[in-house]
């Protein structure tokens, strides 16, 4: 990140697309999962191409009554954001299996990336009845809370994921979540530097704390967890947009404009970045030093 990098100008089309921007550029929303991905948590399924699809599928076709095959298969659809073809694979897991609680989790984790909350929440709810030791059915209940603004019962269900398996990154990084929403900015450092420490390559929570950071006017630290971020997740928008608002209140224009210019130059429309690089004197064409 030490080199300069200039922006794309007007009607040049920009790198990479973003989704669903924030309106923000100070939205505290931060991201829920560490790594989160259907599957079991012991499993070594990391890839989800065709090729392991067709393994799976020669696997359920010689045990057509075997659950685990279902949920094995299930979970690398997923993987692969084939989440109608998950839900179906789950589905028959449990037919087969009805108190099958990694089925019920996964199967909800499906349901959620496909907007289907009820039906979500009460999987996870099931997975807990049936294994009431299962850490990451908390979790995944508990961000699902924390999502529909339900802060005490999600707090409830990070608590309960941490008692079960202290070092369950994400259980950590979603109560800081909540912390910080709730303006608590010490206590969500405190979280998200745990979450860091047990999950060091993951660039999520070393962007929350660096917006609890920029929160409590703490710009230097701010800037060191947004490059910890970036280098893990270099084309961040969030991350590049906020390090130019750090720089910016440090009053540091050329490396404001610099953060903003990479941002724009992912996506030149983000308006919270567009907005930064005008409040800087920010123009297209120059180049300008990030750091």
């Amino acid at each position: 990140m030490t080199r300069p990098r200039s922006i794309a100008s007007p009607g040049t089309p920009s790198a990479g697309a973003i989704g669903a921007a924030l309106l923000l550029a100070f939205a505290l929303a931060g991201c829920g999962t560490i790594g989160a991905g259907i599957g079991t948590e012991d499993d070594d399924l990391r890839a989800a191409g065709p090729t392991n699809i067709a393994s799976l599928s020669d696997v359920v076709a010689r045990n057509p009554n075997d659950p685990q095959a279902y949920n094995m298969r299930g979970s690398v659809f997923g993987r692969a954001g084939q989440y109608k073809e998950a839900v179906a694979d789950f589905d028959r897991a449990i037919q087969l299996d009805p108190n099958y609680a990694q089925a019920f989790a996964n199967r909800a984790l499906a349901h959620q990336e496909l907007k289907r909350i009820d039906l979500a929440m009460t999987d996870y709810s099931r997975a807990i009845q049936i294994d009431p030791n299962y850490a990451a059915a908390y979790v995944g209940r508990g961000i699902l809370r924390r999502q529909q603004g339900q802060a005490a019962q999600a707090l409830s269900d990070f608590n309960k994921a941490i008692q079960l398996k202290p070092d369950h990154a994400q259980a950590y990084h979603n109560r800081g979540l909540i912390y910080q929403t709730q303006g608590l900015h010490k206590f969500a450092i405190d979280e998200f530097t745990t979450a860091i420490n047990l999950a060091v390559s993951a660039p999520e929570p070393y962007l929350a704390r660096a917006m609890s950071y920029v929160a409590i006017n703490d710009h230097k630290r701010a800037i060191e967890d947004f490059d910890e971020a970036l280098e893990k997740n270099p084309r961040n928008l969030e991350a590049w947009t906020n390090r130019g608002l750090a720089w910016e209140r440090l009053g540091d224009k050329e490396k404001a404009a610099g953060s903003y210019a990479r941002a724009l130059n992912i996506n030149q429309n983000y308006r919270p970045a567009v907005a930064g690089f005008q409040r800087v004197g920010g123009r297209y064409g120059p180049t300008y030093q990030t750091n």
